[in-house]
């Protein structure tokens, strides 16, 4: 109890040796973030793409701005074609509503000649196509012509030739037949052919004979006789 007590070393700064040391887990995250970094660098040396230049950076920025400007331009032209487009579309649609109005048209005309047809008088001579009815007369030099054919039992249309010889003769010579240029034709049950055709210089017609050929200078379908007024 009383033994020999061992003597006490008086260090006033050991406590604050102890203080400064540095703590471990300070060195670890130290020790990670610098991981951390190499790594970093690693993967960014081996697996992505190398930094650019100021240079590079500078063309880089040119072509974004070139390839932003085209982008524009195109969208602008992509506009203008749109409207284009549109402005197609609604004439077609224009043009489509007058041809079914020009259709409709034409029928009632073919409804009225069928109509006004049945109300002429025969063709004396008959035929194959009957000349109904006729109209001739001069104007500028040219032979005006107005001609109603008509057709019995026709199942299908009827391509042929409208011929016309017109007679008479210039002044101050004697009278002669001349030979008109054909004029091409499909015939239904009825139709109605009209149109002018040159005449010779200074040819006064007197008489116009009406021809209607399968084909030119083919086989007779009608004829008739009609004076020019």
């Amino acid at each position: 109890m009383f033994g020999r007590s061992k003597p006490v070393v008086f260090n006033p700064y050991g406590s604050r040796r102890s203080r400064r040391r540095v703590p471990p887990w300070l060195l670890l995250l130290l020790l990670g973030m610098a991981s951390g970094a190499a790594a970093v660098l690693v993967v960014q040396a081996k697996y992505l793409s190398p930094r650019l230049s100021a240079a590079e950076s500078t063309a880089l920025r040119a072509d974004y701005a070139q390839a932003d400007e085209e982008r524009t331009r195109l969208r602008a032209d992509l506009a203008q074609t749109a409207k284009r487009l549109d402005a197609a579309i609604a004439e077609r649609k224009t043009l489509a509503d007058e041809l079914a109005a020009n259709r409709q048209a034409v029928e009632r005309l073919r409804g009225d000649v069928s109509a006004l047809a049945a109300v002429l008088p025969a063709d004396p001579r008959g035929g194959a196509v009957q000349v109904r009815a006729a109209r001739f007369s001069t104007e500028g030099g040219k032979l005006v012509y107005d001609v109603v054919l008509s057709r019995e039992r026709a199942s299908k249309p009827l391509n042929g030739v409208l011929q016309l010889v017109v007679a008479g003769g210039a002044k101050g010579r004697p009278e002669t037949s001349v030979k008109l240029s054909p004029v091409a034709i499909t015939m239904g049950p009825v139709e109605s052919v009209r149109g002018d055709l040159p005449l010779p210089e200074g040819f006064d017609a007197r008489q116009a004979t009406i021809q209607v050929l399968d084909r030119p200078d083919g086989r007779l379908l009608g004829k008739r006789v009609i004076n020019v007024k």
